[in-house]
């Protein structure tokens, strides 16, 4: 990029600084900054390859322009971008617009009426059964310090349901023993929750504390709740490698990580009669409408309560050894 561009006071490098800082000065996790502006880089080098320098000299069309080229976009392997990875581009570029709109920064909006991409609701790839679920927390070899830990942490994945960044953010004094319950301070959109765990995930995690993780700590200790073997506390993608390579392990056909687990946690719940409200509330959802896709994974329990009371079923074989038809 050449110098004068980049030094350009109104130019987007320059936006893109303050626009960074703005987002890290209002409590917006480093996570979500660094999201959006690896998604509005994007946008910045397909403006540039037009000329265009400055965000005051993007108008509407040129936003309709993009989003076509989002559109029409093609990943290394010749597939196209997902809708999800479109509205995730397009939703960073409603909020650096608007932004510099109400900063001042340029007269108008030209992102304010960008009709963004419909996500369609998709539900979980793959849901494991409590059966699948047990096997695979049986796979940890809890007479190894190792594998107590990992059974802890697949133990306390199922039982709360917790993200993987929720997970890895937990220190021991969220955990309250007595009361069987787990504070997640670090929830998505730094909303904070408490949640409850079971009595099993509980009893492994007291194994954990008193057995291994005194063994794990490195000095100064952080209060982290789960720590790698190098005494560390662990990050999103080790956590994920962790729980992921249990599963595999198990043979199920079926693939996932924490995220999984937590489907799990919630879709159970709901099989066993829990009110969609109260998994709603457990796994921080925002909308319950996202907590509902969970009632249409629950199949199994609307199969065995279709089985047991719809009318158009056979009736038990008579003496002879065959099946009767319902009745009229």
């Amino acid at each position: 990029m050449p110098t004068e561009i980049a030094l350009d006071p109104e130019g987007f490098e320059r936006r893109l600084a303050q626009y960074d800082e703005w987002l890290r000065v209002h409590q917006i996790s480093p996570e979500t900054a660094m999201s959006r502006t690896k998604y509005l880089r994007r946008l910045v080098g397909w403006c540039h390859d037009r000329g265009l320098t400055r965000p005051a000299e993007v108008t509407k069309p040129v936003l309709e322009r993009y989003q076509a080229a989002l559109f029409h976009a093609r990943k290394k392997n010749g597939e196209p971008l997902s809708i999800a990875t479109q509205q995730n581009c397009l939703t960073s570029v409603k909020a650096f617009f608007r932004w510099l709109s109400r900063s001042n920064l340029i007269l108008y909006n030209p992102a304010a009426d960008l009709i963004l991409p419909r996500l369609s609701k998709r539900l979980p790839k793959h849901v494991l059964t409590v059966q699948e679920v047990e096997r695979v927390l049986a796979l940890s070899r809890i007479r190894t310090p190792l594998g107590l830990r990992d059974r802890a942490i697949l133990e306390t994945c199922y039982s709360t349901g917790l993200r993987r960044m929720e997970v890895v953010a937990v220190k021991l004094y969220d955990l309250d023993r007595d009361r069987g319950t787990l504070m997640v301070r670090e929830g998505k959109g730094r909303t904070q929750r408490v949640v409850p765990i079971g009595e099993r995930a509980l009893r492994w995690l007291d194994k954990y504390l008193h057995e291994v993780r005194p063994d794990l700590v490195v000095p100064p200790d952080e209060g982290y709740l789960f720590l790698t073997h190098h005494g560390a506390p662990f990050v999103k993608a080790s956590i994920t490698e962790l729980v992921k390579g249990y599963i595999d392990r198990a043979k199920l056909g079926k693939t996932g990580a924490v995220h999984l687990l937590r489907h799990c946690c919630a879709t159970h719940m709901l099989e066993g009669g829990a009110d969609v409200r109260y998994v709603q509330a457990m796994l921080g959802h925002a909308k319950l409408e996202t907590t509902e896709i969970y009632t249409h994974v629950a199949i199994r329990k609307l199969k065995e309560v279709h089985t047991r009371t719809h009318p158009a079923r056979m009736k038990k074989a008579g003496k002879d050894g065959k099946e009767r038809a319902a009745p009229d």
